[in-house]
């Protein structure tokens, strides 16, 4: 889990409701993620983070903390923001493209087993299967050493900055475990088991 820089007591007060909600989001998002390994506690987590997207943007539309981020233009740490914000955008499309190619590869091997009433997909189904299964798997593994790969900034921040670095770090780690999930890295994944399943009865039909 990353570890982020103090925040400033200058920006907006600690009371405020609006700060008080973005901070318990926070909160419960960095104890619950350490622990998320299934896919309903991912899900769970998603849900979360949509909720915390809401808080932020109620956030950012505070006067003082309009007022914060204008002054903060062309300094480092905002500029810092903003790259990681068009990595994160990249992210969030590639992972919707992975959803999709791995509904559609379910949904091709499923229908095989419609057309074979039940009975066994055949090999060629299978070996599709996999081979798509093998080719997402492939580009998880570098989008994930990607993210692995960045740099971790040391810029001091504003609170409001910091605030922010961490509601993206939280994006990064929460559409890593949604990736590892779908790669059958995380326990509880049910993709690997059923690949081997389909495997073995094809194995065992062709050997009559």
């Amino acid at each position: 889990m990353a570890t982020f820089p103090s925040r400033s007591n200058s920006f907006p007060s600690q009371s405020h409701p609006v700060m008080e909600s973005v901070e318990d989001h926070l909160c419960r998002l960095k104890s619950a993620e350490a622990a998320s390994t299934s896919a309903s506690s991912i899900c769970t987590n998603m849900a979360n983070l949509r909720d915390l997207h809401e808080g932020i943007n109620n956030l950012i539309q505070m006067p003082s903390v309009q007022q914060a981020l204008s002054q903060g233009q062309g300094e480092t740490w905002v500029n810092e923001l903003l790259e990681e914000s068009l990595r994160l955008v990249d992210l969030c499309g590639f992972s919707r493209d992975v959803v999709c190619s791995t509904k559609e590869s379910i949904q091709d091997l499923e229908s095989s087993i419609r057309r074979n009433r039940g009975e066994n997909a055949t090999r060629d189904d299978i070996n599709a299967y996999v081979a798509s299964r093998k080719k997402i798997n492939k580009m998880i593994s570098k989008s994930i050493k990607n993210l692995k790969s960045s740099n971790q900034s040391f810029t001091p921040l504003p609170a409001i900055g910091t605030m922010l670095k961490e509601t993206e770090a939280l994006d990064f780690s929460v559409l890593k475990s949604v990736l590892m999930l779908l790669s059958g890295e995380k326990k509880g994944s049910k993709q690997r088991s059923l690949v081997v399943a389909f495997q073995v009865r094809s194995d065992q039909t062709s050997s009559f």
